[in-house]
């Protein structure tokens, strides 16, 4: 980890293979700077459980953070968080930036379902969440943003997911919320609500029973993508009602 004048720089990696014995071992877990990596119980035996649990106030304005999570062939990781994750104003105007680089090798599993994101006013940042997927590799992935704590404006947040699967594209998305982005408070976009988030599941599985278009009460939609997979993106009045769509959504969507 370094700290430059504009802001901290700190990058994460964890790295899961199959342990021989029908398990997930963890050769790789490195955190550094305000994100702490812990290994937790997991209520599958096949899978390692990695908790993200940050050990500072981050991303702050001008921020440098980087998580990167591989999934070898055959593996299987769960990775979550413990508390959500605030993004705040920091010394500079500089916006931060929070990557997110996830990898599944032939036959790996990988489920990315951190806490949420919360966009504090003032603040200004730009995550990526990006994915490369073998043929064979599922992923289960949920991405939440919230949009100012009670009573408060949103911060300014760029968010763009990308997956890949096989070398291939199968998503690529992007979201602008809070002051200067146009349009994003209008009806076509969160009507008022201020909690947004998608739920993406991959998967051999899905080739083979695609499921078809369809909303979710009045806030959420289903979407079946061009290849194997599927994505839930739903709005809400808070994190709380969003995270019980998601979930109502992930009983369906996962294997």
């Amino acid at each position: 980890m370094t700290a430059p004048a504009t802001g901290v720089s700190a990058r994460a990696r964890i790295r899961a293979v199959p342990d021989g014995r029908g398990g997930t071992a963890l050769p790789s877990l490195a955190g550094g700077g305000p994100v702490a990596l812990r290994r937790t119980r997991s209520a599958d035996p096949a899978a390692a459980r990695v908790t993200l649990v940050g050990a500072m106030s981050a991303p702050l304005g001008g921020d440098r953070i980087v998580i990167e999570a591989r999934a070898e062939p055959g593996a299987a990781l769960r990775v979550d968080g413990s508390a959500a994750t605030l993004a705040l104003p920091g010394r500079t105007a500089e916006p931060a930036r929070y990557d997110v680089h996830l990898q599944v090798g032939e036959g790996g599993r990988l489920h990315w379902l951190p806490e949420p994101l919360i966009s504090v006013r003032g603040s200004e940042l730009r995550q990526h969440l990006s994915a490369e997927l073998s043929p064979g590799a599922r992923l289960v992935l949920r991405d939440e943003q919230v949009l100012g704590r009670a009573g408060e404006e949103s911060g300014r947040l760029c968010t763009r997911l990308s997956v890949r699967r096989g070398g291939r594209p199968l998503l690529d998305q992007q979201l602008d919320f809070g002051p200067g982005a146009p349009g994003w408070d209008g009806g076509a976009v969160l009507g008022g609500h201020r909690a947004v988030g998608q739920l993406l599941v991959v998967g051999p599985e899905r080739a083979q029973e695609p499921l078809p278009a369809r909303v979710l009460g009045d806030s959420a939609v289903v979407t079946p993508l061009a290849g194997p997979g599927v994505l839930v993106t739903a709005v809400a009045p808070d994190a709380l009602r969003l995270r019980r769509v998601l979930d109502s959504a992930l009983t369906f969507t996962s294997w």
